[in-house]
């Protein structure tokens, strides 16, 4: 017997009822949410950790119809995201309410007419006792059944049918009752039916007439507990996904009905209610925790906690995954019973059940980051725990106590908690970072030659944009905030976004910059062993632990890269393809170091044994290779330039050897190394090797393509750096664009007057042409003048710069910027009346954000600058409010490099003092130090700085100035001295 809880709906009791048996069938899971949790970056690489992702998809993969093949219409209805039968591009009229029924005795292609004819019904109310037509029905289950077929023309013929039944409000009635009623048929095609009918809940249901809506909460409830697991699943699949369409609001009893099934003595009931709650909890955690439907929260968590000790693992599973929904927002209905929340939990460590253990780590996880003053208490405990469940049996166990080591790595105790552990934690985190034999089999570990196979369409991760101006800094103090994809180790994307393996690196990665150098004494003998394993697996796993403590115990390892690099590069020619891919990445990470010794010591065998694995015949290492390169030529920037014909044959050759996935990285490497060179690349020979290749590819893609994407921003860093070089190409390349622009903003004015009929249109397309627009500007400077006259660019410009996305308005500035310098006469007639009237309004918000705390470095550089250009154009407006922003705008500009922006900007500050001394002369101290910061201005500017320092040196008299001057650092005070005799 097991002790049972009940409730009338909210009201909670106690009794005793048999103990099920049935564990039900166990969701997928992942990352923290039950989604897989993590995603990696493209490029090999990485080691830092992504946002868990949520409930994206992955965790409830599990759930789709067993025994249907991968590639069927039914997998990709993907039970958790969006759907490919979620909606037409353009929603149907609605005209009269026709039954579906009433429907198939029309037109529709390829259904039968039924011999009898459906009963029409309102479309604001449909009674309960709604029977479909049989006809009907028997070709409704055909073409679920045909759904299942792996032939694509049949999955696309049956798509198509199904969108046009969309338009009849009963069609989702017939879905439903095929869910719930059906019982003699085949699960797979039943939890099928209620997949589709959940898309067209997504897409859909507001406009479901109320009828349809309240006969589907009717069943749903009514069948929580049905036999099948895979059934129970998805109607609970389907009960959150109402809920989460505001629902909640509308459906006032199902919270109080769900939590009375969770103390049936039937287990189908009871497993089937906590599975919709558990989906419910995950996605409408924040509703549940309002006033908005008077806190739920205070009844269902204590109601949660009971079930901990349920005697089914299922129960005890949901139980607890249920509450760690709400631990990261720190609930107060938790809250108030964390302690009893920690203790059940501690009760939960040992679990036989596999999932009851993930989450209870999962849990600790969490509460490491919101309550670790409850857990500091048993802290020395649960890092005994941790190590033991990061070793366990099940990979999804391991992988979730791995995360504890990540988490645990961000907080301020980090150091004095772990480091008596690290002689026990360091070797589990090493020996997790080997391949285990299933990842060798999916990753195809023993192919070694594909470089002639086709990339599928799952290999091809989507691609996205990124504007060229995010990375510009003013100088190398410029701290970008950006993500690293190229630090991310995707070495088995097709296994798993994130696993044990990832984890495990990740983990050894933030460990090493904790502890840096203290680190190497219990990672050294172990990568000993390893790095000469004769096991290539082993060996693998030594090097990616190499890559993993490269930059926390980069100080401490520079005795032994001497020795190590050489037996890199050596390892770039290992038989085994995973080694020689992981070399790549490992390499990659000392790049640094190797551009700092002489060339002929590293740089050359290194970057001579890179291109050859750029021609590997193993597209992995192809990648890999590629992605190294681009690292290899950040770093080495000019250091490149005597190599540059051979390294431009390889890429080139390159264009003839890859597949899809990896041609897009190769315009990566391409257009890095155009950045790293410049106007070296710009020689007759070089640019005829390039460019062909990269204007056939051009030419041979659509507009629409987004393979577009990194061709285009290739492009833009090769006109960049070609300057006068690129002019033989620029005029299709700069209409492209333009026209790339043009088609954006039309299809977005369609959308936004017609939203129903026209699709918003992708706006990385205007984004990437407008960076290229930049490039070309950039590059040809005054020779594009001729092509903007010809064209409509400027309107373009103009109406991209109120664009509601702000990468869209970030590049449209960048373009003007640079159209201002190339072309000034074409842009004047544009701006309108001048800036004089616009200065009070702007000033004001400049010098709110200069004076502002935590202000990034970067954006205080940007505003100083842009000050001190109006101070320098409408001094007499600008230079009464000195005294409000000299000193900031002084800090933020002594740091910078000697260059045009900084040369400006002072010129400007000049000149507004000048109109305004007295609004230095509190702060002049700060404008004295700022001065000093130039290394080499130009000689009028010298000139204005002399006359400002011996003006004021003048006006209060030698002794005032000495006393003024003593309070000065000695190197200020001997700079000044030096360069402008005060």
């Amino acid at each position: 017997m097991s002790v049972v809880l009940h409730c009338s709906p909210w009201g909670l009791g106690v009794t005793s009822a048999p103990s099920p048996t049935s564990a039900g069938v166990p969701r997928g899971g992942g990352g923290r949410g039950g989604g897989g949790g993590r995603a990696a970056g493209p490029g090999p690489a990485p080691l830092r950790r992504w946002a868990a992702g949520g409930r994206a998809g992955g965790s409830r993969a599990a759930l789709g119809p067993r025994g249907l093949p991968g590639a069927d219409l039914g997998a990709r209805l993907q039970i958790r995201g969006d759907s490919v039968w979620s909606a037409p591009a353009r929603r149907p009229r609605r005209q009269r309410t026709r039954t579906l029924a009433a429907e198939l005795r029309g037109p529709v292609p390829g259904l039968r007419r039924p011999r009898l004819p459906g009963r029409p019904r309102q479309q604001t109310k449909m009674e309960y006792e709604w029977k479909p037509d049989e006809q009907g029905l028997q070709q409704i289950l055909q073409l679920l059944k045909e759904s299942q077929s792996p032939d694509t023309t049949i999955q696309r013929t049956v798509q198509q049918k199904l969108e046009q039944l969309n338009q009849y409000p009963d069609f989702n009635n017939y879905l439903i009752f095929v869910l719930t009623k059906l019982k003699s048929e085949d699960e797979p095609t039943r939890s099928l039916s209620g997949l589709i009918l959940k898309n067209n809940v997504k897409a859909h249901f507001q406009n479901f007439p109320n009828g349809v809506t309240d006969f589907i909460k009717s069943e749903c409830l009514n069948n929580i507990g049905d036999s099948s697991p895979l059934i129970r699943a998805t109607v609970g699949i389907l009960i959150t996904t109402i809920a989460s369409k505001g629902e909640l609001q509308n459906w006032p009893d199902l919270l109080p009905k769900l939590c009375s099934l969770l103390d049936s003595e039937d287990y189908n009931t009871c497993e089937g209610a906590f599975g919709a709650l558990q989906k419910i909890c995950e996605d409408s955690a924040e509703i549940l925790d309002s006033d908005v439907l008077d806190r739920p929260l205070n009844i269902m968590i204590p109601k949660f906690l009971q079930f901990f000790k349920h005697s089914s693992p299922k129960i005890r599973s949901h139980a607890v995954a249920c509450v760690n929904q709400f631990i990261i927002s720190r609930t107060q209905a938790l809250m108030l019973h964390i302690d009893s929340f920690i203790e059940n939990l501690f009760a939960l460590a040992g679990d036989e059940e596999p999932e009851v253990r993930k989450n209870v780590c999962r849990a600790l996880v969490m509460l490491l980051e919101v309550r670790m003053d409850r857990l500091l208490p048993h802290m020395h405990n649960i890092v005994e725990y941790m190590l033991q469940r990061t070793q366990d049996q099940d990979e999804n166990v391991a992988l979730e106590a791995c995360e504890f080591w990540l988490t645990l790595a961000e907080q301020p105790i980090c150091k004095d908690v772990l480091v008596r552990h690290l002689p026990k934690l360091i070797p589990v985190l090493v020996n997790g970072m080997k391949y285990s034999d299933i990842d060798i089999i999916l990753l195809k570990g023993d192919v070694e030659e594909d470089e002639t196979i086709p990339d599928s369409e799952q290999d091809i991760r989507p691609r996205f944009h990124r504007s060229r101006t995010v990375a510009q800094q003013h100088d190398e103090d410029g701290i970008e905030e950006e993500d690293d994809d190229d630090d991310e180790i995707d070495d088995d994307d097709t296994i798993s976004d994130w696993n044990l393996r990832k984890c495990s690196a990740a983990a050894l990665d933030v460990l090493a910059n904790v502890y840096r150098d203290e680190l190497l004494p219990h990672i050294l003998p172990l990568l000993k062993e390893l790095l000469f394993h004769h096991e290539w697996v082993v060996k693998e796993s030594g090097i990616l632990v190499l890559g993993a403590i490269a930059e926390g115990c980069m100080q401490g390892m520079i005795p032994y890269l001497p020795e190590l690099i050489p037996h890199l590069i050596q390892c770039l020619s290992d038989k085994k393809a995973l080694v020689r891919s992981i070399t790549c990445w490992t390499l990659s990470r000392y790049a640094h170091w190797v551009v700092s010794q002489p060339p002929d010591t590293y740089l050359k065998p290194l970057m001579t044994e890179l291109l050859k694995r750029i021609l590997d015949s193993n597209k992995r290492v192809q990648e890999a290779a590629c992605s190294a390169f681009a690292t290899l030529e950040e770093e080495a920037c000019t250091e490149l330039v005597p190599y540059l014909a051979y390294i431009l044959d390889t890429l080139v050759f390159a264009f003839s050897k890859y597949q899809h996935k990896n041609l897009l990285i190769l315009y990566d490497a391409i257009g890095t190394l155009a950045d790293s060179v410049g106007h070296h690349l710009n020689k007759p020979e070089y640019i005829q090797m390039l460019m062909p290749p990269l204007i056939q590819k051009w030419n041979m893609l659509k507009d629409e393509d987004k393979d577009l994407f990194p061709l285009l921003e290739c492009l833009s860093s090769v006109a960049t750096a070609l300057q006068s070089g690129f002019l033989p190409y620029c005029e299709p390349v700069y209409q492209r664009c333009v026209n790339l622009v043009q088609k954006t903003l039309a299809q977005a004015m369609l959308n936004n007057a017609q939203p129903d009929q026209y699709e918003a249109p992708d706006k990385d397309f205007m984004i990437v042409a407008l960076d290229l627009l930049s490039g070309l500007a950039e590059g040809l400077g005054g020779n594009i003048e001729q092509l903007v006259a010809r064209s409509n660019i400027l309107t373009l410009m103009y109406q991209c710069m109120q664009d509601k996305m702000p990468e869209v308005r970030q590049s449209s500035f960048a373009l003007l910027g640079d159209l201002t310098k190339a072309c000034f006469q074409h842009v004047k007639p544009c701006i309108g009346i001048e800036m004089q009237p616009y200065i009070p309004m702007v000033l004001h918000q400049l010098v709110e954000i200069i004076n502002r705390p935590n202000t990034p470095k970067t954006l205080l550089e940007n505003t100083a600058i842009t000050i001190g250009r109006l101070g320098y154009v409408c001094p007499q407006e600008v230079a009464p409010m000195l005294q409000q922003f000299i000193r900031p705008w002084c800090t933020s500009l002594r740091n910078i490099r000697d260059n045009e922006e900084k040369d400006s900007a002072f010129r400007g500050i000049c000149t507004m003092i000048s109109v305004n001394p007295s609004g230095v002369i509190q702060d002049f101290i700060f404008f004295c130090d700022a001065v000093a910061s130039w290394i080499n201005p130009k000689d009028d500017l010298r000139d204005m700085f002399c006359k400002i320092l011996h003006g004021f040196k003048n006006q209060v008299g030698d002794e005032n100035w000495r006393r003024f001057s003593d309070q000065f650092p000695l190197p200020l005070k001997e700079r000044l001295a030096a360069f402008y005799g005060v």
